[in-house]
């Protein structure tokens, strides 16, 4: 009987965090596509990819780590997947990297993605890993996650 009802459990498991990681990602395409007002969930989903797979190379250590763990599983392997930079990029030279890497961009629309899906990312993982992650990179990138800039720059 025990080893009916493990495989059960196991089973159980299994199904519900495939549920809940396929939960998650639409969600957070959902809210990207509501932020930043994109005619298509595609489209969304493309710039979810973008800015996520570029945040990736500039957030490091423990931050990383748990921004890995409080996002749904497809994003998690977005930022996890991306090796990460030797020096981090200001915010303006962010936008630029993403702007590169999205076909048509201009600087305004890059920052317009960025900034949809940065400021779409508090509600999943929480204000205090936002406030490490923004602690770890150089000024500027709070107002592309939606917060004030109250750092003076040097």
């Amino acid at each position: 009987m025990s080893t009916t009802t493990v495989p059960r459990v196991t089973t159980r498991r299994a199904t519900h965090t495939a549920a809940a990681d396929d939960d998650g990602w639409p969600q957070l395409v959902d809210a990207v596509r509501e932020s930043g007002l994109y005619p298509t969930r595609a489209k969304a989903e493309q710039v979810t990819r973008t800015v996520l797979a570029a945040l990736g190379t500039h957030v490091t250590g423990d931050e990383r780590v748990d921004l890995a763990r409080a996002l749904p599983a497809e994003a998690a392997r977005l930022i996890a997947s991306q090796i990460p930079a030797t020096h981090r990029l200001p915010a303006a030279r962010f936008v630029d990297e993403v702007a590169s890497r999205t076909p048509g961009a201009t600087p305004a629309t890059a920052r317009w993605d960025v900034s949809s899906v940065l400021s779409a990312l508090p509600p999943l993982v929480g204000d205090d890993l936002v406030t490490r992650i923004l602690a770890q990179l150089p000024t500027g990138y709070a107002l592309l996650f939606g917060r004030a800039d109250l750092t003076p720059a040097p």
